[in-house]
């Protein structure tokens, strides 16, 4: 059950799923879901997902990769260059940094998923993102197997990964990431400073998918939300935080449906008071 899986604590019954557990079982992957059947879904800390209830035409992948972050001896710029596997916790992944000396994404302190999650959606925090500090990727694609892209490869932008030339399903493994030494005090200093602000304003220990919808340019949807009446609204067991409206929260039982539905709502409502049409930033699944 997806529900098990997801920070949202939403989502219906998969039809299989497929643990990788070292980067040489990417090596038959392609084989293995075409065995399976469905369509793959990649899944690691389970947030940013709203999935829907019921039987899912959907094969789970979980890049289960973890292992301590690596230094590499080369230095880039005068940057020091980390490798990490996609399964490692971002949390974790912020922490280590911080207790090396080396900054870069200490405003994702609290965000949560793992780091093959936060390449693919970018994810970004008080000035600080993946993208800012990513430098190579190991992708799997079922064309071309495990490879590594160098950063003329791929673009980022807001909430955004984009390896050129790969449409469809694709999985990464590893990133490599590029960071400034500094004092680790300082960078714990910051670290405490964000987490503060998140703490008293969004709602981080409810059972959420981070933030629902994309800042459309010129507006912080949370601000939307709020003039067209969606904060604290609530459908069934779920609703928009009355801490933050960018964050849907499940107060108990909330269902897929429900879920779905109130976003629907949402859109429509700012849409006629504002003009903007809102852009999700969770994924809807399937």
């Amino acid at each position: 059950m997806l529900a098990a899986r997801t920070t949202l604590r939403l989502g219906g019954r998969a039809l299989a799923e497929v643990v990788l557990t070292d980067m040489e079982d990417a090596r038959d992957l392609s084989e293995t879901l075409g065995r399976l059947g469905g369509r793959p879904l990649v899944l690691g800390g389970g947030s940013n997902i709203l999935a829907a209830d019921g039987e899912l035409p959907l094969t789970v992948v979980s890049p289960n990769l973890r292992g301590e972050p690596e230094t590499l001896r080369e230095r880039f710029a005068g940057k020091v260059r980390v490798r990490v596997l996609a399964g490692v916790k971002l949390q974790r992944l912020v922490a280590w940094l911080a207790t090396q000396g080396l900054s870069g994404l200490r405003g994702l302190i609290g965000v949560p998923g793992t780091v093959g999650g936060a390449v693919v959606g970018n994810a970004g925090s008080y000035g600080d993102a993946m993208g800012g500090v990513l430098a190579r990727v190991c992708l799997w694609t079922p064309e071309t197997g495990a490879a590594w892209l160098d950063r003329e490869a791929f673009s980022t932008a807001y909430r955004r990964f984009s390896p050129k030339g790969v449409v469809g399903f694709y999985l990464v493994l590893a990133a490599e990431i590029d960071c400034e030494p500094r004092e680790p005090v300082a960078i714990r200093q910051e670290m405490v400073a964000c987490l503060s602000k998140k703490k008293a304003s969004q709602p981080i220990t409810a059972a959420t998918a981070g933030c629902v919808f994309k800042n459309p340019p010129g507006a912080p949807a949370w601000k939307l939300l709020t003039e067209a009446g969606f904060k604290g609204k609530r459908l069934g067991d779920m609703a928009f935080s009355e801490k933050h409206a960018n964050f849907m929260i499940n107060c108990g039982k909330g269902t897929g449906g429900e879920a779905l539905s109130l976003l629907q709502a949402a859109r429509e409502a700012v849409l006629a008071q504002s003009g903007y049409e809102l852009e999700p930033e969770v994924r809807i699944v399937p």
